[in-house]
């Protein structure tokens, strides 16, 4: 894993949005990530993420792995690239880039993370806490990837990350500080560790609580 140094801001008022979306929340109608998700609204620019969030927006690199794919005029070679961003406080998001330079494959990796940029849902599940502080998760999640499969569980507070280091990054940009996980199938794989992680916080919201029914 490779910590990246910040990209150059993005010029938002240069930035000419493409989409209905783009507009409202250039105009001002959209103030934040929370009001595009209540709405179930699809983004699909990337300057929408960096007009929202701005500096509090942070990226690194998880893994950098050269590709090779056979044509008709011979061996290809690319660089596939595995990208986390987040704000570290309630919303990341994992993208992948491939292409034959690095530098645009980098780039292409954090465009692609900002499009799949999703809100986590936190708090304190574990029995042994209680404190109601966003620190870990409310309850018990999964994803799978491939041979993957993690399952993320909520622990109290000062435990830390029990998690390999590709999940503990990607908790971290998510803003979570406390877990247990557990791990099945070949985690040294990279990308699939990485998204099945991701596919575990973005699994949160796919669940209605008590709370939610009161709301």
């Amino acid at each position: 894993m490779t910590e990246m140094l910040q990209p150059p801001p993005t010029e938002t008022s240069e930035w000419i949005p493409k989409t209905r979306l783009g507009q409202l929340v250039k105009e001002g109608k959209i103030t934040s990530l929370k009001e595009i998700f209540e709405r179930n609204e699809i983004i699909k620019e990337p300057e929408i993420i960096d007009y929202l969030l701005g500096p509090e927006l942070k990226h690194e690199i998880i893994s950098i792995d050269m590709v090779q794919k056979m044509t008709d005029a011979g061996r290809r070679t690319k660089f596939r690239v595995v990208v986390v961003v987040g704000n570290m406080n309630g919303y990341v998001g994992l993208g992948i880039g491939k292409a034959s330079q690095l530098r645009e494959a980098i780039d292409k990796a954090i465009k692609n993370a900002k499009l799949n940029i999703v809100p986590v849902r936190r708090g304190c599940g574990s029995w042994e806490c209680r404190c109601e502080e966003p620190h870990s998760v409310p309850f018990v999640t999964q994803g799978k990837a491939g041979s993957v499969r993690i399952i993320v569980k909520p622990a109290p507070k000062g435990t830390g990350l029990v998690a390999g280091d590709v999940a503990k990054l990607i908790f971290r940009y998510a803003g979570i500080k406390d877990v247990w996980t557990w791990t099945k199938g070949k985690t040294s794989t990279s990308i699939n560790f990485a998204k099945a992680t991701y596919e575990a916080l973005k699994n949160l919201y796919r669940l209605s609580t008590v709370v939610d029914w009161m709301r």
